[in-house]
């Protein structure tokens, strides 16, 4: 029986998580759960899952969960803030945590389980993005094992060999080929992209998700910070890293061997489906998604990305390349932009902006601890809101 903490319950991982464990009852118990702002809907997951403790961003919150629990007659711990968020992630009563919070504000909590040595299922791709070294540094210092959540680095996991030891060369991999859907823009003239609306760039054709990553995927910066997670998951440098845009979503992603082989992970479009593969592994359990039925698929298609439609992919492979805290600059830049974007204050196509001139205005400094990284962060979110003041609408 596996205790299971999940750190953001209520976006789209978190309920997908617990629709994957209420298929297990058997293998799997909840020990907590957080949210940040959703109270309504942990109360309701509290009802039927009956963890020890819940967490929720702030007092207020957490004194109407308390009222809402006690209504239901769930005796639940509730708790607040990131102190608690990292001793739920770190707690010696749970065995696996998914690390679901997302944004920046993911780290520390996923960083106190790494550093707690638990089997960690990393969603939250952030906290590589910004602290790769010091975040695997964790993984491996306190031997936590360390599974991604992602739909792409799941599916790559899956094609590389049991021995890979994240050194490419040594087990022939000549590429890793991340695929990507394109988002819903990825026929539209690029002339028009300025006149995106939020409710256009959050209509995901294949996947349903959150607003910002919604966002991310239409900008394809998304990818980007897939890109750098690969990375740092995979030991693979720049260039045996591969955006390939795939409108189908049905390959996740894939695998290029020195041999000439190219092996793929496919299935629908489901989140459950690497959740349950993390959650069992090494072996499998249900997830509850329907078996891929590729003669009703028909057709696959395949594309090079193009740049100028999406230059956030191109500077997150810049954010890559010149390492440091530059992908943490990235993707704070991106998170203050997408929200002004969310926020009508910006059009799509300033999103790039926002974040290209971040990346020139922050200094790009070595991260020894995560201080440094948490620096630069608040630095790169001054100089993205500067500029969204000046463009805004």
């Amino acid at each position: 029986m596996q205790r299971i903490t999940i750190l953001g319950a209520t976006g789209s991982i978190g309920v997908s998580t617990l629709d994957v464990l209420a298929r297990h009852p058997d293998k799997y118990s909840v020990y907590a759960l957080s949210a940040h702002s959703r109270i309504d809907e942990l109360a309701a997951q509290c009802e039927v899952f009956r963890p020890q403790r819940a967490v929720v961003a702030d007092a207020e919150g957490a004194a109407r969960l308390a009222a809402l629990l006690r209504a239901r007659g769930v005796h639940t711990e509730v708790e607040y803030g990131e102190v608690a968020l990292r001793a739920i992630a770190s707690s010696p009563d749970t065995d696996t945590v998914m690390a679901a919070i997302v944004g920046a504000a993911g780290l520390g909590p996923a960083m106190a389980a790494a550093a707690a040595g638990k089997k960690v299922l990393l969603a939250n791709k952030e906290a590589l993005v910004m602290s790769g070294q010091l975040f695997m540094d964790a993984v491996a210092n306190n031997k936590a094992t360390l599974l991604p959540i992602d739909s792409e680095h799941n599916a790559i996991f899956q094609c590389l060999p049991a021995h890979y030891g994240r050194s490419p060369e040594a087990a022939g991999v000549e590429k890793i080929l991340l695929t990507a859907s394109g988002g819903p823009f990825l026929n539209r003239a690029v002339e028009t992209l300025g006149d995106v609306t939020p409710e256009q760039a959050c209509k995901h054709p294949n996947w349903s998700m959150g607003r910002k990553i919604s966002v991310d995927s239409a900008t394809m910066m998304n990818k980007g910070l897939e890109v750098i997670e690969a990375h740092w998951l995979f030991g693979a440098p720049a260039e045996r890293i591969e955006v390939v845009i795939h409108p189908q979503s049905v390959i996740h992603s894939m695998v290029s061997y020195n041999d000439g082989s190219v092996l793929a992970e496919l299935g629908n479009p489901d989140m459950r489906t690497p959740i349950a593969h993390a959650l069992a592994y090494p072996e499998r359990i249900a997830s509850g998604v329907a078996q891929l039925d590729l003669t009703r698929i028909g057709t696959l298609q395949f594309y090079q990305p193009d740049f100028e439609r999406f230059p956030c992919l191109a500077l997150a492979f810049d954010a890559l390349r010149a390492g440091g805290t530059a992908p943490a600059v990235l993707n704070a830049a991106n998170e203050i932009a997408v929200q002004a974007f969310l926020d009508r204050q910006i059009g799509f196509r300033d999103i790039d902006r926002v974040v290209a001139r971040a990346m020139d205005d922050v200094s790009n400094t070595g991260a020894v601890s995560i201080d440094d990284v948490l620096a630069q962060d608040s630095l790169a979110r001054e100089s993205a809101a500067r500029t969204v003041a000046r463009l805004a609408r």
